[in-house]
Order: structure tokens, then sequence, then C-alpha cells
């Protein structure tokens, strides 16, 4: 089970076995009559969404930690999601009597009872997975700067396997490098240390030629080995500040984002949620504006100048969940942990994310995509670009009202937090895709009934 694709397919067989034989139970106790034409019948349609849906939130990916509460949730609600989309399929979009339309109820209770066992399955498997790899070291090759950097950042994203440093001398008068690395790379060769990747810094021209050739050998034995970027990508999902530069637009890996059918769909899409969702909310809003002007029979919305698309400004509304200033007051432009500023009902309107809904008209505008960067105060913006290189650069893309850096990262309350979330805003600008915007709709999903950030 060491390969991610060996994992992988597992894990989908194992799913269409259990799936195959939920409904089969199901139908039993509801004694609808069994036969190879009726299973034939009844699971392309849902074993295809379920598919689809687990592969959404990383349910087919080894590194994923499922062992968590987050993941547990995601899985619930993309198996409901399943459910959904399969009773649509089925009783809305089908035009032609079908197998699946025989009872509801086996849908329903199919899709009940493979949510948890999945979801256990998954976890058994994952612990196994770890006991597998407990001892499995990741070396590092780089500088001793670098080093500390990935040292932090593999604490953070909460990777517990051994770490080695293998280091790179850039100061004059230093000759060892390559007899430090050759030493680290004799025990992986020789097995002493059970490898699960090497990671080496991007500057691989500091590194001596046999080191080099050394370690494509290592590459070809199936040790797998990525540059410090790639490996912030494969693992993390976000691009590192520390290897931007500016002539990292016009490399690959931004086709999508610049194709204009790929924007177009986008666009009509968005347009289409947002005008479903504004419908759908509208009950919501009232109630949420009535509340909203009880407490203290201040204006309704919020609105504020942000920063859109090619730089572009654009007026930004929400529905207003603090308390007004004095006229002549300068307001903090971050938000704290138990805020005094924020009102009662603001509360419960941010926790749930109903003050982000008249966002949907910026939308319809087209100032802003449901999915991308969050769009940023115009004042926080000049600061920002002043101090973190290349941040310019999240503009490509419109802003959303959720996105990539939102979904994985807490509320930034600093500039070092919006250095960290660019770094999720650079990956989904360079990885932007339809698959990458439902997994974040599935995510936040997750966030919203979890009442998770501000």
């Amino acid at each position: 089970m060491s390969s991610p694709r060996i994992f992988s397919a597992l894990l989908f067989l194992l799913d269409a076995v259990l799936l195959a034989g939920v409904f089969t139970a199901a139908a039993w106790l509801r004694h609808v009559p069994l036969s190879a034409e009726y299973l034939q019948g009844v699971l392309p349609v849902p074993l295809a969404l379920v598919l689809a849906c687990l592969y959404l939130i990383d349910g087919y990916n080894r590194e994923t930690d499922m062992l968590g509460q987050d993941y547990a949730s995601q899985h619930l609600i993309a198996s409901l999601g399943a459910l959904v989309a399969t009773l649509l399929a089925t009783y809305v979009v089908s035009t032609e009597s079908t197998p699946l339309q025989i009872s509801r109820l086996v849908i329903a209770g199919s899709f009940a009872a493979f949510a948890p066992l999945s979801l256990l399955l998954r976890r058994l498997i994952r612990l196994r997975i770890i006991r597998g790899f407990r001892y499995r070291a990741l070396v590092f090759i780089g500088t001793p700067r670098d080093w500390e950097s990935f040292r932090a950042d593999c604490k953070r994203h909460g990777m517990r396997q051994p770490l080695f440093f293998a280091r790179i001398e850039q100061a004059a008068g230093k000759d060892d490098s390559g007899a430090h690395i050759s030493g680290i790379l004799d025990e992986v060769e020789r097995g002493g240390v059970r490898v699960e990747a090497i990671v080496v810094q991007d500057s691989g021209d500091a590194l001596p030629d046999a080191i080099a050739e050394r370690l494509v050998r290592c590459f070809f034995r199936g040790i797998p080995t990525f540059t410090l970027d790639l490996f912030q990508q494969v693992y993390w999902r976000k691009i590192p500040l520390t290897r931007l530069r500016h002539a990292w637009l016009f490399e690959e890996g931004f086709d999508l984002s610049r194709d204009p059918v790929f924007e177009r769909l986008k666009r009509l899409t968005d347009i289409f949620l947002s005008l479903f969702g504004l419908l759908l909310a509208s009950p919501v809003l009232l109630a949420a504006a009535l509340l909203i002007w009880l407490e203290d029979r201040g204006p309704v919305l919020f609105a504020q100048t942000r920063i859109g698309r090619n730089e572009r400004p654009f007026r930004l509304y929400k529905l207003r969940t603090m308390r007004q200033l004095p006229p002549g007051a300068q307001a903090n432009p971050y938000t704290q942990e138990r805020d005094p500023r924020i009102t009662r009902i603001g509360q419960f309107l941010r926790n749930t994310r109903i003050d982000e809904f008249p966002q949907l008209l910026n939308v319809l505008r087209g100032q802003m995509s449901l999915i991308g960067p969050r769009a940023e105060w115009d004042r926080l913006v000049a600061g920002y670009q002043r101090e973190i290189p290349c941040y310019h650069f999240r503009h490509l893309v419109r802003p959303g009202i959720t996105g990539w850096a939102q979904v994985n990262y807490p509320y930034g309350a600093n500039t070092e937090d919006t250095r960290r979330k660019l770094e999720y805003d650079l990956y989904y600008i360079r990885h932007y895709s339809l698959r990458l915007d439902a997994s974040i709709i599935l995510k936040t999903i997750h966030i919203m009934l979890f009442g998770k950030g501000r």
C-alpha cells in the first residue's frame, strides 16, 4: 500500500463493493426482487456520484488526514451531496423509468449505511498506513535557513515523520556539503533510513555533480524526490513565497485560468448560482436585516472599497455585523477574537456566514466570483503590495466569496497571516479548475455548518 495509486485504486474498489453491499441489503429489507439486472441498473449512478464527491474532498488521497473531525464532517457532507444528486438524477433529470426508482427508502437507507461504514474503513486503513510510515523519514537537502522554515512547516501541517537534514553550504570556504549529503544518501541506499521522500532546495546548482547523479539514481529506484516548491504543492497544496519570482507568471500551469471558454463557463455558473442563491436566501436576508436594525437602529448593509481583478476597485456589500464608529474614528482593519465591536446578532451572522450573502450582488455585477481569492480592503492592499513581493499576482482572477485560502487557513489578523494565505491563493490561481472549485464548495459547506473561522 506504499504507492499512492495502489491506495487510491484499493479505496475505489472497496467503496464500490461496500456500496453494492448496502444497496443489496436495503433492497432485501424492502422486499425488492434482487437480480443481476437490478444491480446493473441501480449501482452506476450512485457509485459514480459517490466516487466524484469523495474525490473532491481528497477521500482517495493517501496524504489526507482521515482521522480528524474535519475530514469526518466533510466525508458525511460529501456523502449527503451524493445522495441528493442521486435523487435528483433519478426522479428529476431522468425521463425514463429505471430500477433505481423502485424505492426512495432503498436509496436513502443505502447512503445512510454507506457514509459511516466508508468513513470507518478509511480510518482503519489510515491507521495501518501511519503504523507503516511511522519510521519513514523526510530527507531535506538545503541551506540551514530553509531547513528551519521547512521543519516549522512540517510541524504546522501535523507531519510526524522523522526529519533528516543534509546541509548545503553557501558560505565562502565551506566545501564539505558533498561529504555531508553523501553520508546521508549512503544510509538511504543501504536501507538504514527508510525514506518517504527526498526534498531538495530549489537552488539545485549548489549541489555537486556527483550528488545530483546519486539523487537521480534514488529517483529511479522509486524514492520520491521533489524540489521544495513541488513538495509544498503536492503535500500542502500551496506555493511558497520564498520561491516566487516575477517570471513565475510566464511558466506552465496557467493555461486554464487564461482560457476564454473556461472563463465564460465559470461566469455563467456564477450568474446562475448567485441568482438561485439570492432567491433561496431572500427570507433569511430579510429576517437578518430586521434583527440588525432592531439591535441598534443602524444601517443594515456595510459597504467598503475592495480591490478586484486587474486591480480595479469596487464597492463590496455585506450585512453589517459591527457597531457604528463615531465620526472621524479610525477602525482597526483586522477583526480580533471576541472583538468587542461585533454585535450579538453580528456574531451569529459571522459564524454562519450569512453576512456574506449580499456579496452575491457583486457576483451578479461581475465584480466577484463565487470562488477566488478574498477581496481585500483597498487601504490594506496598498500596504501589502509594498511589503509582500508579487502580492498583486492574486489580482489575476476575480476575488471570491470563498476560496482555497479561506478553507485552508484561519482568518488573517496581520501581515504574516496574509503572506501565508497568499501561498494558497497562488496555488489556486496556478491550479485553477472546476474540480478544485467543487472541492472548495464542499469544504465551505463544512465550515458554514460548523461555524469555523470568522
